[in-house]
């Protein structure tokens, strides 16, 4: 029967570890239980101090906190220190007798310290402190039994001591991580901000410069108002995803023809596609595709889903561009015939600044930003955008707009820069 009353004590000591919300009171319940279930006055859980190279007491009785918490006790020489080194249980019967035993413990703590039993606390087959229980009741002995029960809850405590210590890491992390977030959002809107004002004087004195000195100088002159006409491009994307995750981000909506939106687009692309012997068709439904929406911003998507498919359809390839009406949506899909996206990046090609693989990089360009820029502008319009692709076959990005729009927000102030 007192076998069975103690097994019962440990099993509610052990579920206690899934639901610990406070770690200082489960662990105090834990010293409780140590003491009671060894017959014992008192029971402590020693740390060890890495810089001090020494053991410290880290968990104490609340009658003892004052006294004891933080006090340090050397390896060598010491009956705590041969079970941390040793890793394995130390019976001490007569403590008075024993020169292992630290007597400063007992003036601090205003105690006699008659018997002590302490075990390794264990983690993952490292020894990371010691458990002991003081003055077994009515001067009994330690027993086998008395060990494995508080080996037992050693293993506990330091299950639930490393799971503390995961923790404190984990949310620092996530603290760490917000922070670095932070720095470069405000980092994306200030470079953002300060680099209009240059590339727009740089465009406009290159176009001036075009036209004053004639075609001599036009191949140089292109090269900048084509560099600085990319670089526009990038600050754009970055600021448009940005404004959207800051919260800033506007729409100004009225009625669209998402069938005019697709004709401009590709009429706007159909020179590249030409230069790249890449066919730019499409398919509209007859239906009127009629949608609340920023015309400007879904214009913005479909060219960055367009762009994307040409520049990763090789030539003699295909590029469709297919809208139609679907069940209270607008969908739109951009289908190529082209490289196509493994498997392992799928989940991933929306991301800001993802690349799919980096020889593809290498030969197309682009720093990743265009479909993350789709994905903002369709999501600001309470649409879904997404990707089926099948490496070496081709691509489909697809999105839809719902015909009665629940925008982020709707106003009629000035938009960021489309």
């Amino acid at each position: 029967m007192e076998h069975k009353k103690r097994y019962t004590r440990l099993l509610e000591t052990a579920r206690g570890l899934g639901t610990a919300g406070d770690m200082d009171k489960y662990l105090q319940s834990i010293l409780t239980a140590a003491a009671e279930l060894t017959n014992s006055e008192s029971a402590y859980i020693l740390d060890f101090d890495e810089a001090a190279k020494q053991l410290a007491f880290s968990v104490v009785p609340w009658f003892h906190r004052d006294a004891l918490l933080g006090v340090k006790i050397p390896l060598d020489g010491t009956a705590e220190g041969d079970v941390y080194t040793k890793c394995r249980s130390l019976i001490i019967g007569d403590a008075s007798a024993d020169i292992r035993h630290v007597r400063q413990i007992d003036r601090l703590a205003k105690i006699k310290t008659k018997s002590l039993l302490a075990v390794p606390m264990i983690f993952r087959g490292v020894a990371s402190g010691v458990f002991e229980v003081r003055n077994k009741v009515d001067n009994g002995h330690y027993t086998e039994d008395d060990v494995a029960v508080l080996e037992m809850l050693a293993g506990l405590a330091s299950m639930a001591m490393r799971n503390e210590i995961l923790e404190r890491r984990l949310q620092g992390s996530t603290n760490e991580i917000s922070e670095l977030d932070r720095l470069k959002n405000e980092f994306i809107a200030i470079t953002s901000h300060e680099l209009r004002t240059p590339l727009g004087l740089i465009l406009g004195h290159a176009t001036f410069l075009r036209e004053m000195l004639g075609t001599e100088y036009n191949e140089q002159l292109d090269a900048i108002i084509r560099n600085a006409t990319r670089l526009k491009e990038i600050i754009e994307s970055l600021s448009n995803v940005d404004n959207y995750q800051s919260g800033t981000a506007r729409l100004r909506q009225r009625r669209v023809s998402v069938g005019r939106v697709v004709d401009d687009v590709i009429a706007s692309f159909h020179e590249m596609a030409k230069q790249k012997g890449v066919k730019l068709k499409k398919a509209l439904d007859k239906t009127d595709l009629l949608v609340d929406a920023d015309g400007a911003k879904i214009a913005i998507a479909l060219s960055n889903l367009v762009k994307n498919a040409i520049t990763f359809t090789d030539k003699g390839g295909q590029v469709l561009v297919k809208a139609e009406l679907a069940s209270g949506y607008v969908k739109v899909s951009v289908i190529d015939n082209g490289v196509g996206i493994p498997a392992r990046d799928m989940p991933r090609v929306f991301e800001r600044f993802f690349q799919v693989e980096s020889h593809l990089t290498r030969r197309h360009g682009g720093m990743g930003l265009g479909l993350s820029v789709a994905k903002v502008m369709i999501e600001m319009h309470g649409g879904r955008i997404w990707a089926e692709s099948v490496e070496g076959k081709g691509s489909n990005f697809t999105f839809v707009l719902p015909l009665n729009t629940s925008p982020v927000e709707k106003t009629t102030e000035q938009p960021f820069i489309t």
